[in-house]
């Protein structure tokens, strides 16, 4: 599903990683940007920009509902639980979401809700109303973090259980390196369902500066990109990195010994993949296989 919107030309660059004689990566790593450095040095194109603020949301929603749609099919979908919210392009002090109580598979772009951060609906669909724990919790991220355009939290199967352990995720293969260093982190509180606004600002709080991911103590996981579909990415990529982590942890109970990523290897790897256009293309195959599964109505 190649996007049909206009594309930026101005990129932002990014420098490689520096490192030392010492470093497994000493040879010298030409200044490219993390897509280049991928895609062997053609980059693929940018972040689609758009004309009008109009075209900017109607993508952005379609977007979302095709970030449902994967959700669906990873079978993260828990009754009533989990949400995603996408800042309006237009207006950022709102924030569209997903009607309470209808099954992520079958969310389209006309079925979101427009909020401001005082939970008043100011558009959208308006036959059911927003989760209001939903509400709390990115309602508090989204005013905590101006840099962040969405974020999406669900009640996924491996996050639930590594979240029972208050402990972030280990360096132990590529794929969570992604969440290095402050990227991670863990909200080692919980008081029930999130119903209050110092509950969500408390939550937010622990996400950080520069968080990408949150374990959710005794709940489940969050995750934030400067699109849907780097949140979505990264909320796919923690869920599993959970699901390995389990692997690992019941294998060193059998007497296997974990090895860790080196820290220099683990800080190379998040420099060189995190950058929010390669962790936009990452989403791209799962997106284009949904809207392909559900013949262009999530976009209706």
């Amino acid at each position: 599903m190649a996007p049909s919107a206009i594309h930026s030309l101005l990129k932002q660059t990014h420098d490689g990683p520096k490192v030392t004689a010492k470093s497994n990566h000493a040879q010298q790593t030409p200044k490219k940007s993390p897509l280049e450095l991928i895609s062997q040095g053609t980059a693929l194109p940018g972040i689609p920009s758009f004309p009008t603020f109009a075209a900017h949301r109607q993508w952005m929603l379609s977007k979302m509902a095709l970030a449902f749609r994967v959700f669906a099919r990873k079978g993260f979908t828990e009754g009533m639980s989990g949400h995603i919210s996408v800042r309006d392009p237009e207006n950022p002090h709102t924030f569209w979401t997903n009607p309470l109580s209808k099954h992520f598979a079958l969310l389209k772009a006309s079925d979101m809700v427009l909020v401001n951060y005082d939970g008043e609906v100011l558009g959208g669909n308006r036959s059911l109303p927003a989760n209001a724990a939903g509400f709390q919790i990115h309602s508090a991220v989204h005013k905590a973090r101006p840099d962040v355009t969405a974020a999406c939290h669900t009640h996924s199967k491996y996050g639930k259980a590594w979240s029972g352990f208050n402990r972030k995720l280990e360096m132990l293969n590529q794929d969570v390196t992604y969440f290095y260093g402050d990227a991670q982190a863990v909200y080692g509180e919980f008081n029930g369902v999130v119903f209050s606004a110092e509950e969500g600002e408390r939550l937010a709080a622990a996400l950080g500066p520069n968080g990408k991911g949150l374990i959710l103590r005794n709940h489940g996981l969050l995750t934030v990109g400067s699109t849907v579909d780097e949140a979505c990415y990264l909320y796919t990529l923690m869920e599993r990195c959970c699901e390995v982590q389990f692997l690992a942890e019941a294998a060193a109970a059998n007497g296997l010994q974990k090895v860790y990523v080196p820290d220099e290897a683990a800080k190379y790897t998040f420099d060189a993949a995190s950058d929010p256009e390669a962790l936009y293309w990452e989403a791209q195959p799962d997106m284009e296989y949904e809207a392909e599964m559900c013949d262009g109505r999530h976009a209706l």
